[in-house]
């Protein structure tokens, strides 16, 4: 199944407020200490794209079978990579993955995996639902 588009796409960034916002229609989600990532499905490949559209497959080669199995082909997906050491977001940690050494990766991948939080439906099968208020996207999670 084709995507209705493809890499790079630029994620939607926060904007620091000096005041938390008040009325209807607000929504606040947490601040994740990990790497902003979009993840593109498309047949069985798996494209896992930086806030400055790099690839991160090669710095997170666990993710990538779990979001194979976890997204239908055809669908992107923005969200946050994530690492826990003891049950506590450790970016520093997550930063020892950007080596440039393959054999490193691999065995810090297999010591302490990755998770990626989706947080944004951006494409369903060939539906582009980026234009598409939250409220009006397709239910989350569909998968």
């Amino acid at each position: 199944m084709a995507l209705p588009f493809g890499p790079p796409v630029a994620p939607m960034l926060a904007k620091l407020d000096r005041e938390i916002p008040r009325g209807e229609g607000w929504r606040y989600e947490p601040k994740w200490d990990g790497f902003r990532a979009i993840v593109f499905r498309e047949g069985s490949d798996v494209l896992i794209q930086s806030r400055d559209a790099r690839p991160l497959e090669r710095y997170f080669p666990e993710l990538v079978p779990a979001l194979r199995e976890a997204f239908p082909p055809g669908t992107v997906v923005d969200g946050e990579i994530i690492l826990a050491v003891r049950g506590v977001l450790d970016f520093d940690s997550l930063q020892l993955r950007l080596h440039p050494a393959e054999s490193r990766i691999r065995k810090l991948a297999a010591e302490i995996p990755a998770s990626f939080v989706a947080f944004d439906l951006l494409a369903e099968g060939d539906e582009d639902l980026r234009s598409l208020a939250l409220d009006d996207r397709p239910a989350w999670p569909r998968c």
